[in-house]
């Protein structure tokens, strides 16, 4: 039946085999202490999320639970994640297809002493301007779902107060290295105010890095007949 459900829905072995692969990397990625944190993608109207207490190196693509979006009801899989209400909320609020819930360690410390991330590096246009902070409220819970998803509008990840943070993206991997992003630039910025005050970047610099990344197609495998040709800096090309 569960096979079934997958198929209707549009969740295949490969998103589950994914969000595995994904949850193993937690740990020595330093995103996620033991069992905490969580994985999810949404596929229609049912999103795929790890399950609640589960060591991750002993979970396999059969624990992987999936949740209806619509009214939270449960098809298959055992206990979903005790974050199942905010991730739910992250996708009925926009676009995202993936979303990485973390508890990393630089994360964590600034979400105790900051309300706003500020943007001390141009790697923070992809996350949409400097990170917000929402209000401390109890995991699991329906206020933090909506705290969350207020505190994320117009951006691509947000620090959770004295919890950890979520980041968004179109796939799982995209999410999972905006959530790596977050906490090195959560790091420089700490280390930057151990050395002083931080000079930040405004608004419209930021602007122009989304603008060069969409035109140079960063990130992107694009054939040779399509891509550009390099500019010459100096001799050089960049």
């Amino acid at each position: 039946m569960a096979e079934d459900t997958d198929a209707a829905e549009g969740v295949s072995l490969a998103d589950r085999e994914d969000l595995v692969a994904h949850a193993r990397r937690m740990a020595p990625d330093d995103l996620a202490p033991g069992m905490s944190g969580n994985l999810s993608v949404r596929r229609g109207g049912v999103m795929a999320i790890t399950p609640s207490g589960m060591p991750y190196e002993r979970m396999n693509p059969a624990d992987i639970c999936l949740v209806r979006t619509s009214d939270a009801v449960l098809l298959s899989g055992p206990q979903p994640s005790t974050e199942t209400p905010m991730h739910l909320a992250m996708y009925q609020a926009g676009n995202a297809a993936a979303i990485v819930h973390t508890h990393s360690p630089f994360v964590v410390a600034l979400s105790t002493v900051l309300d706003e991330l500020p943007a001390i590096h141009y790697a923070m246009a992809d996350l949409g301007g400097p990170v917000r902070v929402a209000p401390y409220l109890r995991f699991g819970t329906d206020k933090l779902a909506a705290g969350a998803a207020a505190a994320l509008a117009g951006r691509s990840a947000v620090f959770l107060r004295n919890h950890g943070a979520l980041a968004c993206g179109p796939t799982l991997a995209r999410a999972y290295e905006r959530a790596r992003t977050l906490e090195w630039l959560a790091r420089v910025y700490w280390y930057a105010r151990l050395a002083g005050t931080p000079q930040t970047l405004s608004e419209g610099a930021l602007t122009e890095v989304s603008d060069a990344v969409r035109a140079l197609r960063y990130g992107e495998t694009v054939p040779p007949d399509a891509a550009p040709p390099p500019e010459s800096h100096g001799g050089q090309t960049k």
